[in-house]
């Protein structure tokens, strides 16, 4: 660790790979909490698969990939909501049909560009080469996510919880849900260098899940789930950097063990301490 330590501060391109990993451990956490309660898990694998074509081309066209990326995955997000809508395709359907058509013609694309190395960073990203422009893209998506979060968190609380009760206060559901769509985005893109779009799915869900296991307060599941992201982000970053592995995927990895303790070991939902109450009960 001490090792680690000397490194962050001796190199910059350490420094910005941490600052911008725990960027993305807190949005991821912060969104995660909604996707989840919104029982909208399979909803943000299709956003982080979508973004793939508008990647891919943003390289072709020498753009930023932030817009290509923003563009694809916001057009699929209304695609399924228009499909689901307006036939007898039901929701999750629209999503398998939406996603894996987008995430097909990405690898079509990057094919035709005839770079695997563009190919493993995008799918599985790779935080240690993050550039000045990506840690301030990240920055910038972080205050705009979070504060749309803050701006509507009430919106955003009712709507989660009782959609019945949401609608009859008149707030505007589909709104709400496309606006969650447009933040869930913009995080998806933000954690393409860092953790990739494969395994963004994993920053978006294990981190809100952990937290959800310990709390039935969403204020509290939003914090404990941004210091489960964040927690995940700096440990997997050492770890990658001290074993020299891929770092996305440890990162996701050090969130699943978080992830698991909780399950095993949360005081009011933990398998372990269920079982032991169980047991005392059943004694004589």
């Amino acid at each position: 660790m001490i090792h680690f330590l000397e490194a962050v501060v001796q190199y910059e391109f350490l420094q910005k790979a941490l600052i911008t990993s725990v960027m993305v451990g807190i949005i991821s956490g912060v969104i995660g909490c909604f996707i989840i309660l919104r029982g909208m898990a399979l909803m943000g694998d299709a956003i982080s698969h979508a973004v793939l074509p508008g990647v891919a081309i943003s390289y072709m066209l020498g753009i930023n990939f932030f817009i290509g990326a923003v563009v694809t995955g916001i057009a699929t997000a209304i695609g399924i909501g228009y499909i689901s809508q307006n036939s007898r395709i039901k929701n999750d359907s629209s999503i398998g049909i939406m996603f894996t058509s987008a995430f097909a013609l990405g690898i079509i694309l990057i094919t035709l560009m005839k770079s695997s190395t563009d190919l493993y960073h995008i799918l599985f990203g790779n935080v240690l080469a993050v550039r000045p422009s990506d840690m301030w893209t990240t920055l910038v998506i972080g205050l705009i996510v979070l504060g749309g979060v803050l701006l509507f968190y009430k919106e955003l609380l009712v709507s989660s919880f009782d959609p019945i009760m949401s609608q009859a206060y008149g707030l505007p559901n589909k709104a709400i849900h496309y606006f969650l769509m447009a933040l869930l985005t913009l995080v998806t893109v933000a954690s393409l260098q860092t953790v990739g779009i494969i395994l963004v799915v994993a920053m978006l869900i294990t981190p809100a899940s952990t937290a959800y296991l310990l709390t039935n307060r969403l204020s509290t599941m939003l914090l404990l789930s941004t210091v489960f992201g964040t927690v995940a982000a700096i440990v997997g970053l050492y770890l990658s950097f001290t074993y020299n592995l891929a770092s996305g995927a440890t990162i996701v990895l050090v969130a699943t063990g978080l992830f698991i303790l909780s399950f095993l070991f949360s005081p009011k939902q933990g398998i372990v301490w269920r079982s032991l109450r169980t047991k005392k009960t059943a004694l004589p």
